[in-house]
């Protein structure tokens, strides 16, 4: 492949991932409004369309204000770690057949090691305010996303042993007579509740919990650190859709239409999701989190490991 596509490539992932985000806050403001029965954003812009241009102005002529009591070198790095991890992981998904920054034997791998690195944004954003609120939600989130990384893991080891391969690319094509998710569908609904966790979602956004702790490991975040969480946030929903559809649901494969428009299609239904399920489901308490993760999403891992590696022996044999 030449340079130049490699470059247009590259650049052509950045800055989609990075708009739909931005785009995303919008969006969900607009959904949630008519999930609620409110009017939303409106007034800035034809239906509201440039609130987010108005909030961006606004949050970069915020004072960046540390506060006197953190560590300032931690506090500072921590925001950006988020955001880099999650467009790190568009590296290795593929938009369409070819179309791939990185084509790693080991995609997907490459994508669950971001993830595992992306805990120490909140953690030490928590850790580094020595805000009492700010640390219970950083320790929150340390045992919240690192127990969820283990079934999200177990989720996809039928996904790898049904395709044979780590390969994002190579697991789209074995797709082409029937989609994952039909096979793997309790591997799909432990994926989908195990994304939900890791980006820290309502109904799992324990880490945040406003009528708690405040606002969490961000009490004492404003400006733009404070909005590179957000920016995360909203890039980690994006991926983790993108790898849904990907890994359940074909990638790009469909019929007439081009790869790359069935592959946003897909990732913007579960966007969409994401979004519904935020304006639908209450917060649990924190010891049902946890005990919803050990006592039903692993065993359900477990025994969907069993089932395939089965069926995937008995094909074999």
């Amino acid at each position: 492949m030449a340079w130049y596509w490699q470059l247009l490539i590259v650049l052509g992932v950045l800055i989609a991932a990075l708009t739909i985000a931005a785009g995303l806050i919008w969006y969900e403001r607009r959904l949630l409004s008519l999930v609620q029965d409110r009017y939303g954003p409106n007034r800035v812009g034809p239906a509201g369309l440039l609130q987010v241009l108005a909030d961006t102005v606004k949050i970069i002529f915020k004072e960046d204000w540390v506060p006197p009591f953190a560590d300032r070198r931690v506090f500072v790095v921590a925001p950006s770690l988020v955001l880099i991890t999650a467009l790190l992981s568009f590296m290795v998904v593929p938009v369409a057949e070819g179309w791939v920054v990185i084509d790693l034997d080991i995609g997907l791998l490459f994508i669950l090691a971001m993830s595992s690195l992306a805990v120490y944004s909140v953690v030490l954003a928590g850790w580094s305010s020595r805000s009492k609120y700010s640390l219970v939600g950083g320790l929150r989130a340390a045992a919240q996303m690192v127990s969820y990384e283990v079934f999200m893991g177990l989720s996809l080891i039928g996904v790898v042993a049904l395709a044979g391969s780590f390969d994002l690319g190579d697991i789209v094509e074995a797709q082409e007579g029937l989609w994952y998710v039909v096979p793997q569908f309790v591997g799909f609904v432990v994926f989908l509740v195990a994304g939900l966790a890791e980006t820290r979602r309502i109904p799992f956004d324990l880490t945040e919990a406003e009528s708690e702790l405040v606002a969490g490991y961000h009490t004492e975040y404003s400006g733009m650190k404070f909005g590179l969480f957000l920016v995360g946030e909203y890039v980690a929903i994006t991926l983790f859709s993108a790898l849904i559809a990907t890994l359940f649901f074909g990638g790009w494969l469909g019929p007439w239409l081009p790869g790359v428009v069935w592959f946003l299609i897909k990732t913007f239904i579960f966007i969409t999701l994401f979004i519904l399920i935020r304006g639908t489901f209450p917060r649990p308490r924190y010891d049902q989190l946890m005990a919803l993760g050990w006592k039903a999403m692993l065993p359900l891992s477990l025994l969907n490991l069993l089932i395939t590696g089965a069926i995937v022996v008995a094909r074999a044999g």
